[in-house]
């Protein structure tokens, strides 16, 4: 069962390496939007500073759902994952993997590039070291549940903007708490309740969005 997991998401990451134009668009778009928040709103110190948290966290959920609609789309238009369905290797093991790469190739970059732009608004050390930590736990989260959209509205016509209409609603909490947790830093108070919302999502979003992806990828296929 590790064996296929691992094989997953080398495979995935593999193919995301030949399109790296793919990668690098998300990569593009999450610093192009939070870069164009200083000139629209002026250079403020305070102003930049006071929306830094929700600014990167709304650019970076965006962000993530532009690859959300080739998470299975890829495979489904080649037969890759009607043979993935017919393996005898549990499916949600099959889909966590996928999840894991795409949050690899998607996720990581955004929480590496973070800091650097975070910079731009005026947060110092503490308020970045926690902006790191809040999207390391939140942008897994992210690419679980966009899972589940993607799953649902395979194969659909305009699946883009469905994916956006079933999965916003369910980012919205975390959003609530991956901001809440850098702007509570950024006033000097403890951030712990909501790092335990966001871990404790994660771990629930670990158990049940494969299962649930799963599920509804063998609805689609029908």
């Amino acid at each position: 069962m590790f064996a296929a997991l691992r094989c997953i998401i080398v495979r995935d990451l593999t193919l995301a390496l030949r399109h790296r134009a793919d990668v690098l668009t998300t990569l593009f778009f999450f610093v192009i939007v939070v870069s164009l928040f200083p000139l629209g709103v002026g250079p403020e110190a305070a102003l930049l500073k006071a929306m830094a948290a929700g600014v990167l966290w709304v650019a970076a959920l965006l962000a993530s759902m532009l690859s959300l609609a080739r998470l299975f789309a890829d495979d489904f238009a080649d037969g890759t994952l009607e043979q993935i369905l017919l393996t005898p290797q549990p499916l949600p093991v099959l889909v966590l993997g996928k999840v894991i790469a795409h949050w690899l190739v998607s996720g990581v970059p955004l929480v590496l590039m973070a800091p650097l732009l975070g910079l731009q608004y005026g947060l110092e050390g503490d308020a970045l070291l926690m902006l790191v930590v809040s999207l390391l736990l939140g942008t897994p989260v992210l690419s679980l549940i966009g899972a589940i959209g993607a799953a649902l509205t395979l194969g659909l016509r305009g699946g883009g903007v469905l994916i956006s209409l079933l999965v916003l609603p369910l980012y919205i909490p975390v959003l609530i708490f991956g901001a809440g947790a850098v702007d509570a830093t950024v006033s000097g108070l403890g951030a712990e309740g909501q790092l335990s919302l966001l871990a404790a999502m994660l771990v629930a979003a670990a158990i049940l969005a494969p299962w649930a992806a799963a599920a509804a990828l063998r609805i689609s296929m029908e």
